[in-house]
């Protein structure tokens, strides 16, 4: 069966799993911890790999891979700003004060436990007519 993922390069994998599953809705499919879990929401799994996990050992040239960037996993969300709400009042870091809309809706950048970036989209509702 195939199948994509998305690894994100964690930190602290138990604090990431809490994040993921307690605050954006994802299950626990794979519990290695402390080195490694996935999580899985909506046909998203997302590798969370932590120190001692192959996805996080460094590259041949030395260089250590970090957690960070931009590139970036994309909830889609109902509401948007009862989302915001919610996690800001759980204490969640955001990338941005208030977020950003565009033709095709709105959004906001906010960062797991280890930095890596997560996006919440609500798209713009169209009109029936």
């Amino acid at each position: 069966m195939s199948r994509v993922s998305v690894r994100y390069v964690i930190d602290d994998v138990p604090a990431a799993m809490r994040f993921y599953t307690g605050l954006l809705g994802f299950t626990v499919e794979q519990d290695a911890s402390p080195a490694f879990a996935s999580v899985v929401r909506d046909g998203v799994r997302l590798l969370l790999s932590g120190d001692g996990s192959s996805g996080k050992r460094p590259l041949p040239d030395g260089r250590q891979q970090e957690p960070g960037g931009w590139n970036r996993l994309n909830i889609e969300v109902e509401d948007l700003a009862a989302d915001v709400e919610r996690l800001r009042g759980a204490g969640v870091s955001f990338r941005m004060d208030g977020g950003v809309s565009g033709p095709g809706g709105s959004q906001i950048i906010l960062d797991d436990p280890s930095g890596n970036p997560v996006e919440l989209f609500q798209p713009r509702r169209r009109d029936p007519s």
